[in-house]
This record gives structure tokens, C-alpha cells and sequence, in this order.
């Protein structure tokens, strides 16, 4: 949780980021049209916003640490990353992306943490959290089974084609939550715009994937036994949203999302144009914090500078960070680990 009332003890500033973008097939091009993100990719489907994954690295967009990759400037500091047990060698635990889905994701699983480390090469499995951003009127995701299953029945109906009729599908509209744990059969549905909150793992099962070709006029890979391995086979008829709370004062609002083992998640929306409230907070010794701007302009002030983002911006703040005040009309998602 944010601390409001640490005595300044050092200078840890925060810092804007630069993303990595993914061209997957299924992509759109919202992300450079409303974002702003500049990525010469067509299309781009994900910009990897605050990554220490060799897979999509995130880049440091201001201050002393300019271009530099977000995990050399961690190494090179450590005291940012704080006394959190899962940092290492300037790697974070999580992973934060942007995706845009014009078409369909492929239904896949991830492992969890302990199927990854052992047949993984000691990775991070991966569980993850879905914030809606937008969505088309008719837009559905892929959430688990409809029924209990079983392996053989799934293995048979991946090869005969009619995988489909066992999948739970689920309506979506804007600023709905879901979490995705480790396991758990899923796709996000053509029509939606969606932030995720991941563990830092590319660990991806695919199990079905509507027999589509790639660019080099192939069949993307089939993991089939390796997600037989993972994937729950009980039925998941509903949905349930995590419990969302609430939290007001003069300028500002704070809701809770999700909180679980890997990481926690506020939404905060501030409005100090028209009053005299200032929205200010310094992370704790254990953790840093990453902003993700989803709409409006802001800018963070403290002792030493400002620093303004935008819709789509995402600012690393390190570990016992100076104290910092924000101000502007802008929502964003508040992040730790």
C-alpha cells in the first residue's frame, strides 16, 4: 500500500518509460493512433510498458538514464527496486503491457511458478489480471470451460476442431476486471483494448488457434501436452469479479482492482483543476510503483523537477521514492508488487 506519511530520506526520483511492441497477427493500430506510441509496427499488438523481460525490454524516456534499458539502470541501482524477495539482477517480478485486439487471441494456459521452474528453466509461470479499457458492443473473452473436463476429452477435441463448443464464454464491457490465474484456459475477444498486469514470464501455451496463418504462411505452434499439464479442468460458469473498494477524498478517488500474491492494483482518477487539493504519496522501503496513464494529462511534482505524462505514458517510481505531489485531471493504475 501507498504510505502518505514517510519523511523524505533520499532521492529517488521517478522516471518515464519507453515500451517494446509486439506485431502479433491478431493486432490492431490503436495503440499508435490513441497513444501516441510512435512504433513504427503494423500491426501493434502490445507495447511491453514496464518490462525487464529479454522478450521486450522497456527503455528509460527522461532524465540522466535516457534510452538506457530499464533493467541496466535497476542493476546499476538497486536500492529503486527495494527489499522486494523476487528482484534480481535488476529483473521486476511483474510485467505490465497495453494490448489491442482486433481479432481473436488464440485460446491458450500458462503454467504456474512451480511448473515453469522445473520444466521451464527456472522461469516465472504466469498469472494475470485483465483491466478493460474498451471494448465493441458484442465483444466476449475466453474465461476457462463451460464444463468439467477432461484431458482426454480436451486432446481429442483440439484435434478434431470442436474445442470451441467447451469454451466458457463471457460478454465484456469497459473497466470490467478479471483475473487470469495460472492454469486457467483463456482468450481476449476481437473489439477489446486491455491493460495487463502479469507475473514477468512469456510462458504461453497455446492450445487452439482457429487455424490461422502466420506471416510466413505458417500454422502458429500448438503446445498441446505441455498445456495438458497445466490447465484446470473444472468449469468456470461464472465470473467473478474481484471485490472492488473504494476510496474518496477532495481532488481524488482510489479504487482497489486487484490485490493478490504478485501484485496489487489501484485505479486512481484525480481532479485538482478546480479545487485546492493535492494528491501526494512516497513509496515504501519493500516496493516500487509503476503509473500507467489510461486517460488525461498529469504532472508529478517534487523538490527537484516536474515531470508530465499523458494518456498512455508509464512512470517508474523507485522504492522509497522522494515525497511526490500529482496534479492534473488524469486517471491512471497504480501498480506494486
Amino acid at each position: 500500500m501507498i504510505n502518505t506519511n514517510i519523511s523524505m530520506k533520499n532521492k529517488n526520483y521517478p522516471f518515464l518509460l519507453k515500451p517494446s511492441g509486439k506485431d502479433y497477427l491478431w493486432g490492431g493500430n490503436r495503440l499508435n493512433k490513441e497513444f501516441s506510441k510512435n512504433i513504427e509496427l503494423s500491426p501493434l499488438a502490445e507495447t511491453w510498458e514496464c518490462s525487464t523481460n529479454n522478450d521486450g525490454p522497456s527503455y528509460v524516456a527522461s532524465g540522466e538514464w535516457k534510452g538506457k534499458k530499464l533493467v541496466e539502470v535497476l542493476k546499476e541501482h538497486p536500492q529503486f527496486l527495494g527489499t522486494h524477495p523476487k528482484t534480481k539482477n535488476g529483473n521486476i517480478p511483474i510485467l505490465v503491457k497495453f494490448i489491442d485486439a482486433k481479432e481473436d487471441l488464440s485460446v491458450q494456459v500458462h503454467p504456474d511458478d512451480k511448473y515453469a521452474f522445473e520444466f521451464e528453466e527456472g522461469q516465472l509461470g504466469k498469472t494475470e489480471m485483465w483491466y478493460v479499457l474498451d471494448t465493441k458492443k458484442d465483444s466476449t473473452l475466453v474465461y476457462g470451460f463451460n464444463s468439467n473436463m477432461t484431458k482426454d476429452l480436451i486432446k481429442e477435441s483440439i484435434y478434431d476442431g470442436s474445442i470451441e463448443k467447451y469454451l466458457n464464454r463471457v460478454k465484456v464491457q469497459k473497466d470490467d476486471i478479471f483475473y487470469i490465474k495460472a492454469g486457467t484456459v483463456h482468450a481476449i475477444g476481437a473489439g477489446s483494448l486491455i491493460v495487463e498486469i502479469q507475473e514477468n514470464s512469456n510462458l504461453t501455451y497455446r492450445i487452439y488457434d482457429y487455424n490461422r496463418i502466420d506471416k510466413n504462411g505458417k500454422l502458429r505452434e500448438i503446445h498441446i501436452n505441455k498445456a495438458l499439464d497445466v490447465i484446470d479442468y473444472k468449469a468456470n460458469k461464472e465470473v467473478r469479479q474481484p471485490m472492488r473498494v473504494f476510496n474518496y477524498r477532495r481532488g481524488y478517488s482510489s479504487e482497489l482492482l486487484s490485490r493478490c500474491e504478485y501484485f496489487e492494483v489501484h485505479k486512481e482518477r484525480i481532479n485538482t483543476q478546480n479545487c485546492k487539493s493535492i494528491y501526494s504519496f512516497q513509496t515504501e522501503s519493500n516496493s516500487f510503483h509503476i503509473l500507467l496513464c489510461i486517460e488525461g494529462s498529469g504532472t508529478i511534482i517534487n523538490n527537484k523537477e516536474k515531470l508530465s505524462f499523458l494518456k498512455g505514458d508509464c512512470v517508474f517510481v523507485p522504492a522509497n521514492s522522494v515525497e511526490l505531489k500529482i496534479q492534473g485531471e488524469v486517471d491512471f493504475l497504480n501498480i506494486n508488487c
